[in-house]
């Protein structure tokens, strides 16, 4: 007996495309009754009430479906959202603690800078380009001599009491404060000038 030659499986894969049958009776799309789902229910013991009851309960589920997958879009979009803000809020945490930490080294220069030391060095170049890098991530000073107090920024380290005072003032600047947008660095330390009757 001879052997018919067999077939190479892996030439039969290739060749073979998979065929995919949609047999739902009613259409996704429009919610119809498809035709050939008409004509065998006509040959079959179906009434009419039981292909309309069969219609609405697949567009039900169509409908069902269809609000699943807007629910899980906005979950996802909402998600996303949330996680793009947390990213925001944590870079701006570690800007804030990487400025916070050069913060004394920029009070140094600030000293040295007040009794003239800094002039014509090669420090106030430094001062110069640490300032501006603190510029640029929008880092601004805290406390000026005749601002009004506010415990919120200012930290109050001596009262002084003064006949020509109205209302609590910064009298003077021990130690400058800093702001990163709304969020406060460090506040100013401050002498304040408080009514002489409190």
């Amino acid at each position: 007996m001879s052997k018919s030659p067999k077939q190479n499986p892996a030439e039969d894969e290739e060749n073979t495309e998979p065929l995919v049958t949609d047999k739902r009776r009613i259409d996704p799309e429009t919610g119809e009754l498809r035709p050939e789902a008409a004509a065998a229910a006509s040959g079959e013991d179906i009434s009419e009430e039981d292909i309309a009851l069969l219609a609405e309960a697949e567009r039900d589920l169509v409908a069902e479906y269809r609000d699943r997958a807007a629910r899980a879009e906005a979950e996802l979009a909402n998600f996303r959202t949330r996680v793009e803000r947390d990213r925001a809020a944590n870079r701006e945490v570690v800007v804030a603690e990487v400025l916070r930490a050069m913060l004394p080294a920029m009070d140094d220069l600030d000293r040295a800078e007040s009794h003239g030391d800094l002039v014509g060095t090669p420090m106030e170049m430094v001062a110069q380009k640490l300032r501006s890098g603190f510029e640029r991530y929008g880092v601004t000073p805290v406390g000026e001599v005749g601002e009004p107090f506010d415990p919120s920024r200012h930290e109050a380290m001596v009262r002084l009491p003064s006949a020509e005072a109205t209302s609590e003032t910064v009298a003077e600047v021990i130690e400058g404060g800093y702001t990163l947008g709304e969020r406060l660095l460090r506040p100013a330390r401050v002498a304040v000038s408080v009514p002489a009757d409190e």
